[in-house]
């Protein structure tokens, strides 16, 4: 009988496989044995350095704008500071004043429905500056006593020249219809006592001039309050004290539907 080889049980050495895998592959490259270091590291993946986190670098711009933001709005208004300081000194503005100088009512009479009124107003207008003129529109005169409107009227408007008094005059009359359930017992208390509390309200609008450069128009409002007078009894008309009065002027600036 012929005797048959086996399979020794025993694997083949690390040398032998090499050989016999370069032998069957037809002489390819020689393989060499994996050591136990690249199988430990076989599945991890490779190293890559990430790049810095974005958010210190946006914080940072933040911040530099920020800053940037405010120095020059600090710029800005220290230009506003200096601009002004030396329109100042050139200058030297101030505003117009106004005053009552004469008020006369001659007639007045109330009833439940209409109020009936003739004021002979007189106001003055003064202008302290040396180098600033202002051009005034129209002025529309109201004349309050409470919450009740008793005379309407209104001034021409003026060139108001530099170091100048201006002095103008108007008939004020009502003769305003008293809305249905409007309660008139505080304007009649005060006839009662014969001493008719005013209150002067004049509107208009100023340009103002300054060397050769002309502003846009600002509304202004000029109030005089704290004027007393009695009623007339008979044809001669009686006469308000104003000495003394100061008229208040405000500026009424209006932002959006608004007024200041």
């Amino acid at each position: 009988m012929t005797d048959r080889v086996y399979p020794s049980a025993k694997p083949a050495a690390n040398g032998d496989e090499t050989a016999t895998t370069t032998v069957a592959n037809g002489g390819a490259n020689p393989t060499f044995p994996v050591n136990k270091a690249q199988l430990y590291n076989a599945t991890r993946p490779m190293y890559r350095p990430q790049p810095p986190p974005k958010r210190r670098q946006r914080r940072s711009f933040f911040c530099s704008c920020c800053l940037w933001t405010t120095l020059m709005i600090l710029l800005i208004l220290l230009l506003a500071a200096i601009a002004g300081a030396v329109f100042w000194v050139l200058y030297r503005p101030h505003r117009p004043s106004f005053a009552v100088s004469s008020l006369q009512l001659s007639k007045f009479n109330l009833t439940n429905t209409v109020i009936i009124s003739t004021f002979n107003l007189t106001v003055t207008a003064r202008n302290p500056n040396k180098k600033i003129t202002f051009f005034y529109d129209p002025i529309l005169v109201k004349v309050f006593s409470g919450d009740f409107t008793i005379g309407d009227g209104s001034l021409p408007g003026f060139v108001h020249g530099k170091k100048n008094v201006t002095t103008l005059k108007s008939v004020i009359s009502s003769s305003n219809q008293i809305s249905d359930g409007t309660d008139v017992s505080p304007l009649k208390s005060s006839l009662k006592n014969k001493n008719l509390p005013l209150k002067i309200q004049l509107d208009t609008k100023v340009k103002v001039k300054v060397g050769k450069v002309k502003t846009k128009k600002l509304r202004i409002r000029v109030t005089c309050d704290g004027i007393k007078i009695s009623v007339p009894t008979g044809k001669a008309a009686t006469v308000a004290k104003t000495t003394g009065l100061k008229c208040k002027l405000d500026p009424r600036i209006k932002i959006i539907k608004w007024t200041v």
